[in-house]
């Protein structure tokens, strides 16, 4: 196969074509050939010579080009190349380091195996082509919505052609017991776009809870125009799923738009969710008022949040029990998803019972600690005391209003409050110590005797032991796994230990060890603080 003018025009037509059915720019395919035609010529003349092809777009004449390039005298390594400076003189005048001596050499007779080999080459940079097509074509779809046609099943994975490429529906991403014929029609949302050696590779779903966001901003147009938002969706996919909205129109109801005349815009998504019923519910600021709605058809008593642990307690009446837990407890699990919030639902039996329990709980720790009886301990609780610091250090006038309790006994309560901490530090002390703690620890200022008991009792005997601490491990917190949040106990928790306060107590344990420099840290707060500045 040798390049001659009867061959010429056919490279172009040949490259116009491979571009036409592939779909990319016919000059990548041309650099192709070109690339393909100097490896063939290196393996003619040798291949430690700069040979390169030139492709004349008009005519398609390849011109054979040998490069040698001008570099220092100690830079030379490839005699083949490069050259020097005074050797370039030959050829030309005044020659700088860079400077490229290009030679025109005759062209090359392709043999069988170069000319195989230069197609392999073509076909290679033809794919790498197509894929880079492919990828800036579908980066830029993720998180939307689309059709295509099945073409195979490998393994429970669906292929899906998407017209100018292929798509995977992984089996784990189906809805229920989906099963698919090649062929038909299908409808996903696109989770993820990423390049692989193989290949740029498209990863559909059709149980990601965004993919039904899309299939209603298909139907609402308000959606769709930004009237109504979709502030969270939450899905048991193939069998129920919540999807708060919110209008910013007040003239207009997010829950009537999004279900639509007689049903007809949910039916639509209903259908396409193989029968998954949806709840449509009013967003609402108020985390409360929003949990009582994402527990609906349950009728909610009273609710209790706790903001630090993000977590929440749901009392409902005796018989709505069931009905706001739901089937396996799938109501109570997507409200949950819903909100981001831990929910723990009791009945008002429930809730009576353990506020009777803590009522009663507290009441003896009292009459055992200050030596009192029943009737005055449980006055104590009734007037909101849950510990003894509370009733060592409060106002003395607090403790005056109750029934019964004039300034001397008031002043008595205090005493014995007092006495009772002091005895606690004491031991506290003594047990820290037997368990090996050090001063710097016992000293650090924030830190209370029976904290320091309970950091040894973990392992926790040095100021450096302290230091090394993460927030969360000194005052608990949530961590999720698998979709659910489990809870991590913090070493401080029972103290009522914020996780700010551990934060600024690891740091000052730092700061005093000198691990931390407080002008660097002053630096990362002002500039924090400027960032935030900004962004307002």
């Amino acid at each position: 196969m040798a390049i001659t003018s009867a061959n010429q025009l056919e490279l172009l037509q040949t490259a116009e074509a491979v571009a036409r059915e592939k779909m990319i720019d016919p000059e990548l395919v041309i650099q192709a050939m070109e690339e393909s035609l100097a490896r063939a010529a290196k393996s003619r003349y040798g291949a430690e010579m700069d040979i390169r092809v030139s492709i004349d777009r008009k005519t398609g004449r390849a011109t054979f080009t040998r490069v040698r390039t001008v570099v220092e005298d100690e830079a030379v390594e490839n005699y083949h190349a490069q050259l020097t400076a005074k050797q370039a003189k030959q050829y030309l005048a005044d020659p700088q380091i860079g400077d490229e001596i290009v030679d025109e050499v005759p062209p090359v007779d392709l043999g069988r195996i170069a000319a195989q080999s230069a197609k392999q080459v073509i076909l290679q940079k033809v794919r790498e082509a197509e894929r880079d097509r492919q990828f800036d074509e579908f980066k830029d779809r993720k998180g939307s919505i689309i059709n295509g046609m099945v073409k195979r099943e490998e393994y429970g994975n669906i292929i899906v052609d998407i017209g100018r490429g292929e798509a995977i529906l992984r089996r784990n991403e189906k809805i229920g017991r989906e099963s698919y014929r090649p062929n038909d029609r299908i409808r996903a949302y696109i989770k993820d776009v990423r390049r692989e050696a193989r290949g740029p590779q498209v990863f559909l779903s059709r149980t990601d809870p965004q993919f039904m966001a899309e299939l209603f901003k298909m139907e609402v147009p308000e959606i769709y125009d930004g009237v109504i938002e979709i502030k969270a969706v939450a899905r048991d996919p193939g069998s129920r799923a919540k999807i708060a909205v919110i209008s910013y129109d007040n003239s207009i109801d997010p829950v009537g738009a999004c279900v639509g005349m007689r049903g007809s815009r949910v039916q639509a998504v209903v259908n396409e969710l193989q029968g998954e019923k949806i709840d449509i519910i009013p967003w609402n600021e108020d985390q409360a008022t929003f949990l009582v709605n994402a527990l609906q058809p349950a009728e909610v008593s009273k609710v209790v949040i706790d903001e630090e642990a993000g977590k929440i307690e749901v009392v409902v009446p005796d018989e709505q029990l069931s009905l706001a837990i739901g089937r396996r407890g799938q109501n109570v699990r997507l409200a949950s998803q819903l909100t981001g919030l831990d929910i723990d639902i009791m009945t008002e039996a429930q809730e009576s019972e353990r506020r009777q329990a803590e009522f009663t709980e507290r009441t003896q720790m009292f009459m055992d600690a200050l030596d009192l009886d029943e009737t005055f301990a449980q006055l104590l609780v009734a007037e909101g005391f849950t510990n003894l610091e509370e009733v060592a250090y409060v106002d003395l006038d607090e403790l005056l209003v109750i029934d019964g309790v004039d300034e001397g006994t008031a002043e008595e309560l205090q005493a014995r409050a007092r006495d009772r901490i002091e005895e606690q530090n004491r031991k506290a002390l003594e047990a820290a110590r037997e368990l090996g703690v050090e001063d710097s620890l016992i000293e650090f200022e924030g830190l209370t005797p029976q904290m320091v008991e309970a950091l040894a009792k973990d392992g926790v005997k040095t100021l450096e032991d302290f230091a090394t601490c993460a927030d969360w491990e000194l005052a608990g917190g949530w961590t999720t796994v698998n979709g659910e949040r489990v809870k991590d106990d913090g070493i401080l928790e029972k103290f009522d230990v914020s996780l700010e306060e551990a934060q600024n107590l690891v740091m000052t344990a730092r700061i005093q060890l000198g691990w931390v420099d407080p002008a660097e840290l002053s630096g990362v707060e002002e500039d924090a603080t400027e960032t935030e500045e900004d962004e307002a």
